[in-house]
């Protein structure tokens, strides 16, 4: 019988030293919940992965006891997920663990850049686990703290008993600020359905779209404070097709390494499809996502995650792209 042609849904799970993630891991790794998953990690040893419930192991690919796959990136995740693709009839998902102080947009590339990979697998969601005592602290510090949050899908903050709720609230408004379209969700030692964080399809902006139309209408204010922040945009009237990928084109080649998450929905003149798109730092996959809802008004609505932003003079940059 021939491999099987399905798409493994991918998850990249990332988040700051000590915030966690090993202990989700963990979980993952040794909980009988039925469901074949493949965890890759940077290394086997740092994870601290009970070494008692590994049954079988080939160089980098350990089989846990409860049926899952636990592999190590020595070398390539290219090539550990050639690998793995020999088994993709056997897995229900595949998780790439980042390090605690790595960028996941490199990860998440590898999705849209390698052909072989993007046939054979689909990036599902990027999850970052949370740290509710020490993150404010880390995103003041660290600018991988704040990229972790701004390429979110969905933020797990985690440790939640150890901060009063007025500690809580100032976390998740500075989370908010940064990433206004994250779901966060409030854990104790991860102790998360595995279901809210895996096969998502958080990527996938037209089901998104569908389910929540007012997904891309962010309400909250633009604030300074942070370093990472966001942008919105919105117009009634439609745009330019050729106009707009000429600017985004150069937009990205000029300042695609500090625009970290681009998210919209377009209208264009002359198309009766809906145009969705998102990009991570320089690569975008955009694609028409079938005609306008009856009774909606069109209308493209534009959203932007990273630094510098108020330098880049977006707002002028779309507003040039509407037809005359």
């Amino acid at each position: 019988m021939e491999e099987t042609n399905k798409q493994v849904p991918v998850t990249v799970l990332t988040g700051f030293l000590g915030a966690g993630k090993t202990t989700l891991l963990n979980r993952i790794l040794t909980e009988q919940h039925g469901k074949k998953y493949a965890v890759i990690v940077n290394e086997f040893g740092e994870q601290g992965i009970d070494n008692d419930l590994v049954v079988d192991a080939d160089e980098e690919v350990f089989e846990m006891n409860n049926g899952c796959i636990c592999c190590t990136v020595r070398g390539d995740l290219i090539r550990i997920l050639s690998g793995l693709m020999k088994r993709a009839d056997k897995l229900d998902a595949i998780i790439v663990e980042t390090t605690g102080l790595a960028d996941p947009a490199p990860v998440a590339q590898t999705f849209f850049v390698d052909q072989d990979v993007a046939d054979r697998t689909k990036l599902d969601a990027i999850v970052t686990v949370a740290d509710a005592v020490h993150l404010s602290t880390q995103l003041s510090d660290h600018h991988e703290a704040e990229e972790q949050i701004a390429f979110a899908d969905v933020v797990l903050l985690n440790k939640i008993d150890l901060v009063d709720e007025s500690g809580l609230e100032v976390v998740k408004e500075r989370i908010k600020k940064i990433n206004p379209f994250a779901k966060i969700i409030h854990t104790t030692k991860c102790g998360v359905s595995l279901s809210e964080i895996l096969n998502l399809d958080a990527f996938n902006l037209k089901r998104i779209l569908d389910t929540e139309p007012d997904f891309l209408t962010s309400d909250h204010d633009h604030e300074h404070d942070d370093d990472v922040t966001s942008l919105s945009f919105v117009s009634d009237t439609p745009l330019d097709m050729e106009k707009f990928q000429d600017w985004f084109s150069k937009l990205l080649q000029t300042k695609g390494q500090d625009i970290l998450r681009t998210k919209g929905i377009l209208d264009f003149t002359g198309e009766n499809d809906r145009y969705v798109f998102q990009g991570v730092h320089m690569l975008m996959d955009a694609s028409p996502m079938g005609k306008w809802p009856e009774g909606k008004e069109r209308s493209s609505r534009l959203v932007f995650i990273g630094r510098n932003l108020e330098s880049m003079n977006l707002k002028e940059g779309f507003e040039n792209c509407k037809s005359a």
